[in-house]
């Protein structure tokens, strides 16, 4: 069987800062989800070019993120 391959796109204003990026939680603004990405899968980033960058993962790990980068309910 074959994986799924998911790529998250990123958008970047002139200044640095996040504006849109795919598959984010709903309780993440833009930049928290692209910071906390860098940190867990900075590995598969590659940054393009006119203020863009793709982050290239697997179905598997990107739920694997979100379940992660989600908050815990106390």
């Amino acid at each position: 069987m074959e994986t799924q391959n998911i790529v998250l796109h990123a958008r970047f204003a002139p200044n640095g800062t996040v504006v849109e990026i795919g598959e984010r939680p709903a309780s993440l603004v833009p930049q928290d989800w692209f910071n906390f990405l860098s940190d867990k899968a900075g590995d598969v980033y590659q940054a393009l070019a006119g203020g863009r960058g793709v982050f290239r993962l697997t179905r598997e790990e990107l739920n694997a993120l979100k379940e992660a980068a989600a908050p815990t309910a106390a």
